[in-house]
């Protein structure tokens, strides 16, 4: 295997560290679209009028 040992002592070649980056990426795009679909859920089950409360 080519390239430099990372803190493990394990070293990755250039296309494993790409493959790894993509899955990362990846990951984090469905983790942040997760995200997103919970606070569109969660005001939508509140309704329009959530702010129309008496103090």
């Amino acid at each position: 295997m080519t390239g430099k040992p990372n803190e493990n002592g394990v070293s990755l070649t250039a296309d494993e560290e790409r493959r790894r980056r993509s899955r990362s990426n990846a990951l984090g795009l469905v983790l942040g679209a997760l995200a997103i679909l919970f606070f569109v859920v969660t005001i939508a089950k509140l309704g329009g009028n959530v702010l129309n409360r008496p103090l």
